[in-house]
Protein backbone atom coordinates (compact mmCIF):
# COMPACT_ATOMS: atom_id res chain seq x y z
CA UNK A 1 0.00 0.00 0.00
CA UNK A 2 1.74 3.55 -0.92
CA UNK A 3 1.65 6.29 1.49
CA UNK A 4 0.42 8.76 -0.29
CA UNK A 5 -0.21 12.73 1.12
CA UNK A 6 -2.09 15.98 -0.39
CA UNK A 7 -1.03 19.01 0.28
CA UNK A 8 -3.38 21.63 -0.35
CA UNK A 9 -3.37 25.29 -0.87
CA UNK A 10 -3.85 28.31 -3.11
CA UNK A 11 -0.41 28.72 -3.70
CA UNK A 12 -0.50 32.37 -5.26
CA UNK A 13 2.01 32.29 -5.32
CA UNK A 14 3.89 30.16 -4.27
CA UNK A 15 6.27 30.93 -1.53
CA UNK A 16 10.28 29.65 -0.08
CA UNK A 17 7.64 28.51 3.11
CA UNK A 18 5.75 26.04 0.65
CA UNK A 19 8.22 24.65 -0.40
CA UNK A 20 9.92 24.17 3.24
CA UNK A 21 6.96 22.15 3.77
CA UNK A 22 6.58 20.54 0.76
CA UNK A 23 10.66 19.12 0.97
CA UNK A 24 10.52 17.96 4.54
CA UNK A 25 6.99 16.40 3.46
CA UNK A 26 8.58 14.55 0.29
CA UNK A 27 10.30 11.87 2.30
CA UNK A 28 7.28 10.95 4.65
CA UNK A 29 5.70 9.37 1.35
CA UNK A 30 6.03 7.74 -2.06
CA UNK A 31 3.42 10.30 -3.81
CA UNK A 32 2.96 13.54 -2.42
CA UNK A 33 0.14 15.21 -4.71
CA UNK A 34 0.10 19.36 -4.31
CA UNK A 35 -3.40 20.51 -4.59
CA UNK A 36 -3.79 23.73 -6.17
CA UNK A 37 -7.39 25.23 -4.97
CA UNK A 38 -9.31 26.83 -7.35
CA UNK A 39 -11.80 29.43 -5.75
CA UNK A 40 -14.11 30.38 -8.37
CA UNK A 41 -15.49 33.26 -6.24
CA UNK A 42 -11.68 34.72 -5.77
CA UNK A 43 -9.50 36.31 -8.20
CA UNK A 44 -6.01 35.57 -7.65
CA UNK A 45 -2.90 36.94 -8.70
CA UNK A 46 -1.51 34.43 -11.11
CA UNK A 47 -4.09 31.86 -12.54
CA UNK A 48 -4.25 27.77 -12.47
CA UNK A 49 -2.73 26.91 -14.84
CA UNK A 50 0.86 29.97 -13.75
CA UNK A 51 0.41 28.54 -9.72
CA UNK A 52 0.45 24.92 -11.58
CA UNK A 53 3.69 25.69 -13.34
CA UNK A 54 5.68 27.83 -10.62
CA UNK A 55 5.12 24.73 -8.15
CA UNK A 56 6.22 22.31 -11.13
CA UNK A 57 9.38 24.29 -12.02
CA UNK A 58 10.37 24.07 -8.01
CA UNK A 59 9.18 20.58 -7.50
CA UNK A 60 11.59 18.16 -9.78
CA UNK A 61 14.70 18.48 -7.69
CA UNK A 62 12.92 17.75 -4.34
CA UNK A 63 11.38 14.63 -6.13
CA UNK A 64 15.30 13.66 -7.13
CA UNK A 65 16.65 14.51 -3.64
CA UNK A 66 13.44 12.21 -1.48
CA UNK A 67 12.62 9.58 -4.42
CA UNK A 68 9.21 10.86 -4.24
CA UNK A 69 6.71 11.24 -7.03
CA UNK A 70 5.31 14.72 -6.64
CA UNK A 71 2.04 15.64 -8.62
CA UNK A 72 0.34 18.82 -8.95
CA UNK A 73 -3.53 18.80 -9.73
CA UNK A 74 -5.70 21.30 -9.34
CA UNK A 75 -9.18 21.30 -7.55
CA UNK A 76 -12.22 22.92 -6.91
CA UNK A 77 -13.83 20.65 -3.77
CA UNK A 78 -13.49 20.44 -0.30
CA UNK A 79 -10.22 19.54 0.48
CA UNK A 80 -10.77 16.19 2.12
CA UNK A 81 -12.90 14.76 -1.61
CA UNK A 82 -9.70 15.89 -3.33
CA UNK A 83 -7.22 13.78 -0.82
CA UNK A 84 -9.69 11.16 -1.05
CA UNK A 85 -9.43 11.40 -5.16
CA UNK A 86 -6.09 11.79 -5.12
CA UNK A 87 -5.68 8.68 -3.19
CA UNK A 88 -4.43 10.22 0.01
CA UNK A 89 -4.95 9.20 3.36
CA UNK A 90 -3.19 11.75 4.58
CA UNK A 91 -3.77 15.69 4.45
CA UNK A 92 -0.34 17.51 4.96
CA UNK A 93 -0.50 21.49 6.61
CA UNK A 94 1.84 24.11 7.21
CA UNK A 95 1.99 26.32 10.62
CA UNK A 96 3.92 29.40 11.14
CA UNK A 97 1.75 30.25 15.03
CA UNK A 98 -0.94 29.76 17.07
CA UNK A 99 -3.14 31.41 14.88
CA UNK A 100 -2.36 29.09 11.97
CA UNK A 101 -2.66 26.06 14.87
CA UNK A 102 -6.03 27.15 16.11
CA UNK A 103 -7.61 27.43 12.19
CA UNK A 104 -6.04 24.29 11.28
CA UNK A 105 -7.12 22.74 14.50
CA UNK A 106 -10.44 23.33 13.53
CA UNK A 107 -10.32 22.03 9.87
CA UNK A 108 -8.89 19.23 10.59
CA UNK A 109 -11.85 18.21 12.93
CA UNK A 110 -13.83 19.11 10.87
CA UNK A 111 -12.54 17.38 7.87
CA UNK A 112 -12.05 13.98 9.97
CA UNK A 113 -15.49 14.04 10.86
CA UNK A 114 -16.66 14.33 7.16
CA UNK A 115 -13.77 11.47 5.99
CA UNK A 116 -11.72 9.77 9.50
CA UNK A 117 -9.66 7.53 7.17
CA UNK A 118 -7.97 10.67 6.09
CA UNK A 119 -5.98 12.27 9.16
CA UNK A 120 -4.04 15.73 8.69
CA UNK A 121 -0.54 15.82 9.63
CA UNK A 122 0.69 19.28 10.48
CA UNK A 123 4.80 20.84 10.29
CA UNK A 124 5.71 23.71 11.84
CA UNK A 125 7.45 26.00 9.70
CA UNK A 126 11.04 26.44 9.43
CA UNK A 127 12.21 29.73 11.72
CA UNK A 128 13.72 30.93 8.92
CA UNK A 129 10.55 30.95 6.79
CA UNK A 130 8.38 30.86 9.62
CA UNK A 131 6.99 34.66 8.96
CA UNK A 132 6.02 33.79 5.07
CA UNK A 133 3.00 34.56 3.64
CA UNK A 134 1.10 34.74 0.65
CA UNK A 135 -0.90 37.74 1.46
CA UNK A 136 2.12 39.64 2.60
CA UNK A 137 4.23 38.59 -0.41
CA UNK A 138 1.17 39.95 -2.86
CA UNK A 139 1.09 43.20 -0.67
CA UNK A 140 4.77 43.79 -0.62
CA UNK A 141 4.60 43.43 -4.35
CA UNK A 142 1.60 45.81 -5.05
CA UNK A 143 3.64 48.80 -3.91
CA UNK A 144 7.06 47.89 -5.41
CA UNK A 145 8.24 45.77 -2.85
CA UNK A 146 10.97 43.24 -3.61
CA UNK A 147 10.08 39.90 -3.04
CA UNK A 148 13.21 37.43 -3.70
CA UNK A 149 13.64 37.31 0.21
CA UNK A 150 10.17 35.21 0.02
CA UNK A 151 9.64 33.49 -3.29
CA UNK A 152 11.72 31.08 -5.52
CA UNK A 153 13.44 33.64 -8.09
CA UNK A 154 11.41 33.50 -10.85
CA UNK A 155 8.42 34.01 -9.46
CA UNK A 156 9.37 36.69 -7.79
CA UNK A 157 10.44 37.69 -11.90
CA UNK A 158 6.81 37.20 -12.59
CA UNK A 159 5.31 38.97 -10.12
CA UNK A 160 7.23 42.38 -10.88
CA UNK A 161 6.28 41.57 -14.52
CA UNK A 162 2.26 40.69 -13.85
CA UNK A 163 2.31 44.27 -11.58
CA UNK A 164 4.47 46.66 -13.55
CA UNK A 165 2.42 45.42 -16.83
CA UNK A 166 -0.78 46.36 -15.22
Amino acid sequence: MSRIGFYPGSFDPVTLGHIDIIQRAAPLFDRLVIGVGVHHGKEPLFSDEERVAFLEAELGAISSATGTDIAVKTFDNLTVDAAKEAGARFIVRGLRDTDDFNYEMQMAGTNSAMEPTVETLFFAASPDVRHIASKFVRQIAAIGGDTTAFVPEDVARRIAEKLSSG
